[in-house]
């Protein structure tokens, strides 16, 4: 588990930086939930996504020469930008290692915060890339989802949900290298153990379901989709352990119900949601989440990165109907 103290201290050391995120409340995709919904609009954070608390707060812990000789990192999208955004925050040099078919408006963010983008064509062996330029540049590694500094400020998220939502019953948070998922579930069960935490992973795709399973984190095969935020190579080693003691469930989403939140959350809500921020609302509307009927729940819409594009055809695959 993360400490509480160290994600309060990450609280206060980027709180002159990044946003806090609105909670909004949402009656009529509560309703179709069976709940008191209320939506942790993490979309409309710095960068579009969750990813800067985690970012900003390991690059504001390093020293000095540490951030001048450069920072590296590997990321499909929100965490490449958040890096590239916490370098020119702090005047650092920044690399990102981003698979080849990473969506085109993440890969513009990036080069916009300054920061330069080495492709790579083969996701499975990402990580491998980033050894390479790691020891080609000397720049000091800033993990997308395994570092604890960085899980204390992805709970600072955590944070501000139990201080906007005092009733709270239940969290629902997707789960991708699992980061998010450890830094909130550390926060909330240490304020309010009673409350159940959700875990949401990709159904053709998930990494902390075989990972409990196997006892640690295992390569896994990710598909293409909507929600590629929701597919690194495998999950982190600390995040597994806080899912061990702290997640009370995790379930999995298809492709079609994620589509079908996307467009919910547009129509009804009036949110630009990528595929991964979408799943947590996805397993509630579709009823793989279950929380107690009437209870109040938040959902994390850890993002809004989404290619026109690919927004587009989220409305094009319908089926039929209003979301």
């Amino acid at each position: 588990m993360i400490p509480i103290e160290a994600i309060r201290e990450a609280a206060a050391r980027i709180a002159p930086h990044v946003h806090r995120t609105p909670v909004l409340s949402s009656g009529g995709l509560g309703e179709r939930a069976g709940v008191h919904l209320a939506l942790k609009c993490e979309s409309l954070q710095k960068t579009g996504s969750f990813k800067p608390r985690g970012a900003l707060n390991v690059v504001l812990s390093l020293a000095e020469p540490r951030r001048a000789r450069g920072l590296i990192t590997v990321s499909a999208g929100n965490h490449a930008q958040a890096v590239a955004w916490a370098a020119r925050v702090v005047g650092a040099p920044c690399t990102v290692v981003m698979p080849a078919d990473a969506p085109r408006s993440k890969r513009d963010a990036v080069r916009g915060y300054g920061a330069t983008i080495v492709s790579h064509d083969d996701r499975a062996t990402l990580f491998d890339r980033l050894r390479v330029e790691e020891a080609r540049t000397g720049a000091t590694f800033v993990h997308p989802f395994d570092d604890p500094v960085g899980l204390a400020g992805a709970g600072t998220t955590g944070l501000e949900i139990l201080e906007q939502v005092h009733e709270l019953d239940c969290v629902v948070v997707p789960i991708g290298g699992g980061g998010l998922m450890a830094g909130v579930a550390s926060a909330v069960k240490a304020s309010k153990p009673g409350c159940r935490v959700i875990g949401v992973e990709l159904e053709a795709g998930p990494g902390m379901t075989p990972a409990l399973a196997a006892g640690q984190p295992v390569p896994v095969t990710r598909p293409s989709t909507l929600a590629d935020g929701l597919t690194p190579p495998f999950v982190g080693a600390l995040p597994l352990e806080v899912a061990r003691q702290a997640v009370d469930e995790i379930v999995l989403v298809s492709e079609e119900e994620i589509r079908e939140a996307m467009r919910a959350l547009l129509v009804r809500a009036k949110l630009v949601v990528e595929g991964a921020g979408a799943a947590a609302t996805a397993a509630l509307l579709a009823r793989k989440a279950r929380p107690r009927e009437g209870s109040v729940v938040v959902s994390i819409v850890s993002g809004g990165n989404v290619d026109p594009e690919r927004l587009l055809g989220a409305f094009d695959a319908r089926k039929g109907g209003e979301p």
